[in-house]
């Protein structure tokens, strides 16, 4: 090597040495970001659907011959923070306040559910209101995939320990209603022909979801088994919530008809279906009682109303569904 060379050899070897030690610097740097970075969301632990705890339970059949109930909470949660500041979109079935909160709701829906029934909700994973706030169809559809298999899960453990010679009503209002969509999709044949009725209590059928599976039977009377009732409550149809009420079937549960014939709820309240919109127009009806929520709730629609306002309905045809059931069975 002659000596001009070594001055460009020099430099060189320090580039090199240079080049190799960012490399390492912004390797390292990146790893140990890695390692001391939270997760972006907090994951709450799953639901032991074993556990008697991770359900409300009422049995109301003493004679043994009405129907087993699977009902789906609604949604109670807004995003929370661990102590140690990592946001969580999801209820926490272990957390005490979050249990209560679901289990307000089960219990109102179990006292006119179990009467003659044996009535069973599971806690569980519930996304929070903050997706549907979003009312992006994406967004909902993503952060909902872990509360919906919660639901599988306990449904699955339910079937496991039922008797499948009773009728099988399954029901949920509104986010528990779009788990009972998803329920239908799930069951096997042998589980769909053990059904009385499906009852998806402000929330929405779509064409896709009959598509997608026979299951999926719109109500059609008040007798009909193996059917999905559905129906979403407002004032005027220019309020529906496409996000919530863009459903393409609805049904009157107050006289059971699926046209625009009025029906008169608690002498001074009428309910008339909308063909062409495909919810129900309630008249003479202030629902003071429920309060907007971030404007997408009670705003226009009822939507807080849907499992409380036609309860003494809901429970009469549970009871004439479960009895076609078992004349045909």
């Amino acid at each position: 090597m002659n000596q001009k060379s070594k001055p460009w050899m020099v430099f060189v070897i320090l580039i090199s040495l240079c080049a190799a030690g960012l490399l390492f610097h912004y390797t390292c740097k990146e790893t140990n970001l890695t390692a001391i970075a939270p997760p972006q969301e907090y994951i709450p632990q799953a639901p032991d659907y074993a556990d008697s705890t991770m359900w409300v339970i009422a049995d109301g059949d003493s004679a043994g011959t009405g129907a087993d109930v699977f009902y789906i909470v609604s949604t109670w949660e807004e995003d929370w923070k661990t102590s140690d500041s990592i946001v969580s979109h999801y209820a926490d079935v272990w957390n005490p306040t979050h249990r209560e909160h679901m289990a307000r709701e089960m219990h109102r829906a179990a006292a006119y559910m179990s009467p003659g029934n044996r009535f069973y909700a599971p806690y569980y994973r519930h996304t929070t209101i903050d997706a549907w706030v979003t009312q992006n169809e994406d967004t909902i559809e993503r952060r909902t995939r872990l509360a919906m298999a919660d639901v599988c899960a306990a449904f699955d453990h339910f079937q496991q320990q039922r008797n499948h010679s009773r009728p099988l009503i399954i029901a949920g209002f509104s986010q528990g209603g779009m788990a009972v969509v998803e329920l239908l999709k799930h069951i096997s044949d042998e589980t769909y022909s053990q059904l009385a009725a499906a009852y998806v209590l402000g929330y929405k059928v779509t064409e896709a979801d009959m598509a997608e599976c026979s299951h999926i039977r719109p109500a059609q009377g008040e007798t009909d088994t193996g059917v999905t009732i559905c129906y979403n409550t407002v004032k005027d149809v220019k309020y529906a919530k496409p996000i919530i009420a863009a459903s393409a079937v609805c049904i009157n549960p107050v006289n059971w008809r699926t046209d625009a014939t009025p029906a008169t709820l608690h002498d001074t309240i009428t309910i008339t279906l909308s063909p062409e919109s495909h919810v129900l127009v309630a008249t003479g009806y202030s629902a003071s009682e429920y309060h907007p929520y971030k404007d997408l709730i009670n705003v226009g629609d009822i939507h807080s109303c849907e499992p409380w306002l036609y309860s003494e309905c809901l429970q009469q045809n549970m009871a004439v569904r479960a009895d076609e059931w078992r004349g045909k069975n």
